[in-house]
């Protein structure tokens, strides 16, 4: 894939930065060159800043990173199309996209993930996620044990509130489970769509 950065006097083109799994245009910056080659190096969405004048990660000082998927060039090869997981709000509005747009419901996973991974550096006082967190992985992992039981003890009775609860309870924690270990929903529902396609 040939990008023509010659065809801009700043040799910077459009870069539309799109979410993989929810589809959503989530920002656009402008790369180089160099700001391209670090994006692939490093697996984090790089631009070259024009206000800074140098290249810039998207998240160096929010810590909501773009984590690197894919990219495809359009057919005039003058802009970018990245796919990139964001690890919380795109936005510096705190938005999720640069057009003031926030999760929709059937995407709540991801915006739970990412309240998540902002609170778990919180005081344990502060959030019953920080103070999770505090306790350590044997104590998370040892947590969804715990709500899976109770989940399969209500799915033997018929109350469906009951049950809804827990299962609600159930998901929660698996989510500060993935965290903990370092990985995230994207990462299982990658191998999910991988098996439904053999």
């Amino acid at each position: 894939m040939n990008i023509d950065f010659n065809k801009y006097t700043d040799q910077l083109v459009p870069a539309i930065i799109q979410d993989p799994f929810t589809s959503k245009v989530l920002m656009l910056g402008f790369m180089n060159e160099a700001a391209l080659a670090k994006t692939l190096e490093t697996g984090k969405v790089t631009f070259f800043s024009r206000s800074k004048q140098r290249l810039w990660t998207k998240g160096e000082e929010s810590g909501n990173f773009l984590a690197f998927k894919s990219f495809a060039v359009d057919c005039d090869q003058d802009s970018i199309l990245v796919k990139a997981v964001p690890a919380g709000p795109t936005c510096h509005t705190g938005a999720d996209t640069c057009w003031g747009e926030v999760n929709e419901s059937e995407h709540f996973l991801f915006h739970l993930e990412n309240i998540i991974n902002q609170r778990k550096t919180l005081g344990r006082d502060e959030s019953y996620i920080a103070k999770m967190f505090s306790k350590g992985l044997n104590k998370i992992a040892q947590k969804v044990g715990e709500e899976a039981v109770e989940m399969v003890i209500e799915a033997k009775d018929n109350n469906a509130e009951l049950f809804l609860n827990e299962s609600a309870d159930l998901l929660f924690h698996y989510l500060l489970l993935l965290n903990a270990k370092g990985h995230n929903l994207a990462e299982v529902l990658d191998i999910l769509k991988k098996r439904h396609s053999k």
